[in-house]
């Protein structure tokens, strides 16, 4: 097989999210945007769903029409980008629950779709989506008469515990919502970390659901084992790759892989990246082109059929590092060709 085989724990996502779940005593979500963080929305949805969760989120209408023809009726299905022109007919027929961010697209949904569920979604100092505090002031006693679900903020700094603008958020967040007969969300999956003050009645993680940080203690959920097309020897002073990046400084055993910057490998991690033959290590050299990467193989002692990028030894957070990246973007660029196997 020249495909790479991205392998995908489903029993790791579980376990990852009951031992997030148990950090706090009120409902906990689960993030599955983005197409389930690159694993595959409608399985990871079901996974979670089998669990237990009953309340998933989502970015975009389309994304949850996808995820409700997984997961059928039942579970609530929340949209962090709310109620969008042209969204009202896949919020009603995949029965979504938009969470309205501005005035605009409250009139919108209660006059598209009067007596259909919204959750709202409020600004407490992040300026990206939400009501700020003077626009829900004006609009709170009408919003909470139409009996929302849920109303939810996001935090800033929460991979930073000690950052100060998560006491401010904290606080924002008690003023605009204190005395509402309504469930509340702030924490996703650093504010769950974080602790109770932040819980509220529910917590909604995300990318500590698939392995990354800030949930030190997650399990992996993907491995990716690259297949080996070729395997040459490389005379000590040779180039590989593109640019004449890497010269050899010693004669060396060069393996060239299938996978490449069309495949998610980002090509700025370059010669940071290492690639693991069970628990040697083996050096990216030369460039990340579009469909191969070639590794220095010589201390590995023979010639690899696979060497492995993520999984046990090495984590989408230690890959990102050596892209100057976060692990939600290795995640998220994870590519179609690969052939993808789904472990319980």
């Amino acid at each position: 097989m020249t495909s790479a085989t991205l392998t995908i724990d489903l029993g790791a996502l579980v376990r990852n999210w009951q031992a997030l779940d148990a950090l706090s005593e009120g409902e906990t979500g689960a993030v599955v945007k983005a197409n389930g963080y690159g694993i595959g929305s409608p399985v990871a949805g079901r996974a979670l769903a089998r669990a237990g969760v009953r309340s998933f989120f989502v970015a975009t209408a389309n994304e949850g029409a996808i995820l409700r023809a997984a997961l059928g009726q039942g579970p609530t299905i929340y949209v962090f980008s709310g109620h969008m022109v042209g969204d009202t007919r896949l919020v009603e027929e995949a029965a979504l629950t938009p969470l309205l961010n501005s005035v605009d697209q409250m009139l919108r949904h209660v006059e598209a779709l009067p007596g259909a569920p919204f959750g709202i979604q409020l600004d407490t100092g992040m300026n990206r989506l939400g009501m700020e505090p003077p626009e829900w002031s004006a609009v709170r006693d009408i919003a909470i008469a139409q009996g929302p679900q849920l109303i939810m903020s996001h935090l800033a700094c929460a991979d930073e515990p000690d950052h100060p603008m998560n006491a401010h958020q904290l606080s924002e967040f008690h003023a605009m919502t204190d005395g509402l007969d309504v469930p509340r969300s702030l924490a996703a999956t650093g504010g769950t970390l974080m602790g109770g003050a932040y819980h509220f009645d529910m917590t909604r993680p995300g990318v500590g659901l698939y392995g990354g940080l800030p949930f030190e203690g997650a399990a992996p959920v993907v491995n990716l084992d690259l297949p080996v097309i070729q395997v040459r020897d490389v005379a000590k002073g040779e180039t590989v790759g593109y640019g004449n990046v890497w010269q050899a400084p010693r004669d060396a055993r060069i393996a060239t892989l299938s996978g490449g910057y069309a495949d998610g490998l980002i090509r700025a991690m370059g010669a940071q990246a290492t690639l693991f033959a069970d628990a040697t290590p083996c050096p990216v050299v030369g460039r990340v082109s579009m469909d191969l990467i070639t590794a220095d193989v010589t201390d590995l002692g023979h010639d690899p059929d696979t060497l492995q990028l993520l999984g046990a030894r090495q984590t989408v957070d230690m890959v990102a590092d050596a892209a100057g990246t976060i692990g939600y973007e290795i995640l998220t660029s994870l590519g179609q060709r690969y052939h993808r196997t789904y472990a319980e």
